[in-house]
């Protein structure tokens, strides 16, 4: 039985949807204010929906009892709920759920974190890299994956990137490498992981098959639109100033995934495909699947 944690979101479901495709028994930890359609959408595909909380660890260890494998890809940074907040949940929920996997005899935890090129010091950087430290000092075998920033967001209206109509958002002089991946690939290095002993007690940096400056990422997208963009910056001054001043956690520690994105990340993947095979999503492929209207 494989537990996955965040199952409701882009990366989780797409996990779900990856694991039960296998064949593998999935339970889905989803919370009593989960959207309900992505709830019916996790229970059409076969998987057993349980409801918890990370903030509540009675509710782990039922979520945890008879699993061999836990996936977790939970965050707040995009399902914020009133109760929640980085320290709360995407720091002391996760540690929480390592003690249920411990308590439990879970045999594997896969953690999703982020890049280890993203050091600037926000509540978000302080989460991941605390319960990152506590999983690899935990019983449990464990794999942690580091992935890029994610094109399904970072290359999305959501952020300011909006093909659609044209108009792109770029932070900084945007001429840094980036090894944008797509979320599809970071579900399958999860599932990969989670099934064999490829990356067994390791942790793993993940990113695209190139390393592409915004830039460049732009004049990819106007060749498949045939169309030239309006493209505006953000001044990396402006990003300091939020990192600076914010009084919210989240714009603080979106301030600093953008000045992330404005020092580059450029991730060697050799090593990693060598041991895990997995054909890797280019950024020109994403635009054309973009670009035809296709998630």
């Amino acid at each position: 039985m494989d537990l996955v944690v965040g199952a409701t979101g882009l990366l989780g479901s797409e996990i779900c949807r990856r694991l039960r495709h296998r064949g593998e028994d999935v339970r889905a930890l989803v919370r009593k204010t989960s959207d309900a359609a992505k709830v019916d959408a996790l229970k059409d595909i076969g998987c057993h929906v349980v409801t918890g909380d990370l903030q509540d660890p009675a509710s782990l260890d039922r979520a945890c009892h008879g699993v061999e494998v836990i996936i977790s890809t939970a965050t707040t940074t995009v399902s914020r709920q009133p109760h929640d907040s980085l320290e709360k949940t995407d720091q002391q929920g996760q540690l929480n759920l390592i003690d249920a996997a411990e308590r439990n005899d879970v045999k594997r935890f896969v953690l999703v974190s982020f890049s280890g090129n993203l050091e600037v010091e926000t509540n978000l950087h302080r989460a991941k890299r605390t319960v990152e430290a506590k999983l690899r000092e935990s019983g449990v075998a464990y794999a942690i994956l580091r992935p890029s920033f994610f094109m399904e967001v970072w290359l999305s209206p959501m952020l300011g990137f909006d093909p659609g109509n044209r108009k792109v958002q770029i932070f900084g002089a945007g001429d840094r490498p980036v090894s944008f991946i797509s979320l599809s690939d970071v579900a399958e290095f999860a599932v990969r992981v989670a099934e064999g002993d490829a990356g067994a007690n390791q942790t793993i940096e993940l990113g695209g098959p190139e390393a592409l400056t915004p830039n460049e990422v732009v004049s990819i997208f106007e060749q498949e639109a045939g169309a030239r963009f309006d493209v505006t910056h953000v001044p990396e001054e402006k990003l300091q100033d939020q990192l600076a001043n914010a009084t919210d956690e989240y714009q603080k520690s979106f301030a600093g995934l953008m000045l992330g994105v404005c020092e580059g990340d450029d991730v060697d993947m050799q090593g990693t495909l060598r041991r895990i095979p997995v054909t890797l999503t280019s950024v020109l492929e994403y635009a054309r699947r973009a670009s035809a209207g296709v998630n």
